[in-house]
C-alpha cells in the first residue's frame, strides 16, 4: 500500500469533521475579533485613549479581552452597526437624489402652472412666460415663473 492508502486509514472520519470543527472555530474567531476592532473604531463615544486601550487588550490579551469587550460593550454592538448603516442609507439617497435632479420635474411645474392659470391668479401672458421658462430649463427649483399675485376674489 502506499503512503496515501495509509493516510486514509490513520485519518478516521471522525477526526476530520473535529479538524472541520476547530477551522471553523477559528475562523469563526477571527470574524469576531475583526468585528470588535471594527466597533471600537466606530465608536464615537469612546476616546482616542479608550480606544487604544481597548485594542491593547484585546490585542495582547486576545480571548479574555474579546470576552471582557463582548461582555462590557456588546450589548450596543448592534445599534451601533444599526445606525452607522442607516446613515449611509440616508448619505447615499441623498446623492442619488441630488445626481438624480431630485426637484419637481418639467410636467409637475406645467401642471402646477395650468392649475394656477385655472384659478386666475395668474394671466395667460404670464402663464405663457413662465412656461416657455420651464421648457428651456431656465426655471428656478422650486419656483416657476413669476410669483402669483392674489385676485381680488
Amino acid at each position: 500500500m502506499t503512503a496515501q492508502t495509509y493516510l486514509a486509514y490513520d485519518y478516521p472520519l471522525l477526526s476530520a469533521f473535529w479538524t472541520m470543527l476547530v477551522f471553523f472555530v477559528w475562523i469563526m474567531w477571527f470574524v469576531l475579533l475583526f468585528r470588535i476592532i471594527t466597533d471600537i473604531f466606530r465608536d464615537d463615544r469612546l476616546s482616542g485613549w479608550a480606544k487604544a486601550g481597548w485594542l491593547v487588550f484585546c490585542v495582547l490579551l486576545p480571548f479574555l479581552g474579546v470576552f471582557v469587550y463582548v461582555i462590557a460593550r456588546g450589548k450596543n454592538m448592534g445599534r451601533r452597526e444599526i445606525s452607522q448603516a442607516r446613515a449611509q442609507q440616508h448619505e447615499f439617497d441623498a446623492y442619488i437624489k441630488q445626481t438624480a435632479g431630485g426637484g419637481p420635474s418639467s410636467v409637475d411645474e406645467l401642471a402646477r402652472l395650468s392649475e394656477i392659470r385655472a384659478h386666475g391668479d395668474i394671466t395667460d401672458e404670464e402663464f405663457r412666460r413662465a412656461k416657455e421658462l420651464v421648457l428651456t430649463g431656465n426655471a428656478p427649483a422650486g419656483h416657476s415663473g413669476p410669483a402669483p399675485h392674489a385676485s381680488g376674489r
